[in-house]
């Protein structure tokens, strides 16, 4: 059966550590694993105006042997008078697989369901998995194992990276704590899904109001824009439901001395944190943003295996 990326569960604890293993084992070594030699196409569609998933796609599949097509929705049958599962039986039959960054999960969800070619989330309004894996991978190169840290999380709850937190944080035995403003928290059926993947794995999800709190001794510190594509309209509203839920030193301080902060970009300095912070010494934003090469190239060799 074909294995998609919709969502961070769609893999196990065992899956998930088994494409972080060998995300590792490629940035060591580049060029060791042409899965796609022939050269073999990948299509990579865009909804979403995009830098970091376009070019870590782009040259991802290039470093596996292959071709990366780029298609934007807004020029393709795609944008309007195709179906998605029409558009993905028409590309199964040229390409290796699919990977789109959109809006509705949905979409992909119809995308998935109509293929035999795996299909890759590249960002949903929902999910960010393949933001995820690289957030994973670069914490495991700064902090060893995964299992029992504890990841921080302060800002807008109800985003897409935050869904994806909940999930991949569970999957892999890490304590996650979340702060958001009360009308701002994520979606009740993904935390519940989050708390029974953490039964299992020893991780644990927890919800506060308070960004002190969370941030108390934690392992590592992540953020994310306040206004997320497609919000702009609500820009006056979050700046203000989101006042004191800012990244600072004296927040930053509250965890733990080696402490580390992400922050998946494109950032707004002096909104959701402190331009002294994301660029700062405990910043690992840079060595993040190459990790999207190296965990989507992984990604895509382990679902070609799938088959």
């Amino acid at each position: 059966m074909t294995r998609h990326l919709l969502r961070d569960d769609d893999l196990s604890p065992a899956e998930q550590a088994a494409i972080l293993d060998r995300a590792e084992r490629m940035k060591a070594d580049r060029f060791a694993e042409r899965p796609l030699d022939g050269p073999q196409t990948v299509a990579v569609i865009f909804d979403k105006s995009s830098t970091r998933t376009r070019v870590s796609f782009a040259v991802g599949i290039a470093d596996l042997g292959g071709v990366p097509l780029v298609i934007s929705t807004a020029s393709s049958q795609l944008g309007g008078k195709e179906t998605a599962s029409d558009t993905a039986r028409v590309l199964e039959r040229q390409v290796a697989a699919i990977a789109w960054r959109t809006y509705a999960q949905s979409g992909l969800e119809e995308m998935a369901a109509g293929t035999t070619v795996p299909v890759v989330n590249a960002l949903s309004d929902d999910f960010h998995p393949c933001q995820l894996l690289a957030d994973l991978l670069t914490i495991r190169e700064h902090k060893g194992s995964l299992q029992g840290l504890t990841v921080a999380f302060v800002g807008d709850g109800g985003d897409n990276m935050v869904h994806s937190y909940l999930l991949a944080c569970a999957t892999a035995g890490i304590h996650l704590r979340v702060a958001h403003p009360v009308a701002y928290g994520p979606r009740r059926a993904i935390v519940d899904d989050a708390i029974r993947i953490a039964a299992t794995t020893g991780g644990s999800i927890t919800l506060l109001s308070d960004p002190a709190e969370a941030m108390a001794d934690a392992d590592v510190v992540v953020t994310d824009t306040w206004v997320s594509m497609g919000r702009e309209d609500q820009k006056a509203a979050r700046l203000e439901a989101f006042a004191g839920y800012q990244v600072t030193r004296e927040l930053m301080a509250k965890a733990k001395g080696d402490a580390i902060f992400l922050h998946c970009l494109p950032a707004d300095r002096g909104f959701e944190v402190e331009a002294e912070v994301i660029d700062g010494p405990q910043s690992v934003i840079w060595d993040e943003a190459e990790n999207r090469l190296h965990a989507q190239k992984a990604l895509l060799a382990w679902l070609l295996e799938q088959d």
